[in-house]
């Protein structure tokens, strides 16, 4: 897998940490806020292999104020005047394309209630069911932290001969104040699976 260099990385962890602070504040515990569930089908040193399930995101390029755009749907900027849940994680493409912050809506929602975005900016779509590559740290998701991961994914994915799909996300979980040992973190990407082996001569 051909590793994509962070684009804004910096700017993207705050804008993420940000996000994080405004949307968990009024939250008990971080047990509160939804996650999308998954399988673990195998592990591969220490990368997981995941199954997740269909699922909607709303999501908005970090060009053009990513993070303000996206909040103001999910606290009411919305054709509903709705506030929607914040669910975890934070999940953001660092790719070679255009980065985009994104979340997944909780799984009450469907398209076909949920409430259209007063901001052209942000979309919502629909995500099939995917396997990802997972590998997972702690501390700050800074640029050195994420290229050292997405490396030794790459180089895990490559020596199993397992083709990546799309471009590889960094997800990030915690709020700023959580200790950098106790951070979640993540680099995900989609995989073909599962993995055809050649057949024997």
């Amino acid at each position: 897998m051909p590793v994509s260099q962070p684009t804004n990385i910096r700017i993207t962890t705050f804008i993420v940490l940000t996000f994080l602070t405004l949307t968990t504040s009024t939250l008990a515990t971080s047990a509160d806020i939804e996650e999308p569930k998954y399988a673990l089908l195998d592990t591969l040193d220490e990368i997981e292999i995941r199954r997740y399930g269909p699922t909607i995101q709303a999501y908005t390029s970090m060009d053009n104020g990513g993070f303000r755009n996206l909040a103001g749907y999910i606290f009411g900027g919305n054709s509903g005047s709705e506030e929607i849940a914040m669910t975890a994680p934070v999940a953001t493409s660092i790719g070679d394309g255009d980065a985009q912050m994104a979340f997944t809506l909780p799984s009450a929602w469907t398209m076909e209630n949920l409430p259209s975005p007063d901001d052209a900016d942000v979309r919502l779509r629909e995500m099939p069911a995917f396997t990802a590559a997972v590998i997972t740290f702690s501390g700050w998701a800074k640029r050195g932290a994420y290229t050292k991961q997405l490396e030794q994914l790459s180089r895990v994915l490559q020596k199993q001969g397992i083709t990546t799909l799309g471009e590889p996300i960094l997800n990030q979980y915690d709020p700023p104040w959580t200790l950098p040992f106790m951070r979640r973190n993540e680099v995900m990407v989609a995989i073909e699976w599962p993995l055809t082996l050649p057949e024997e001569s």
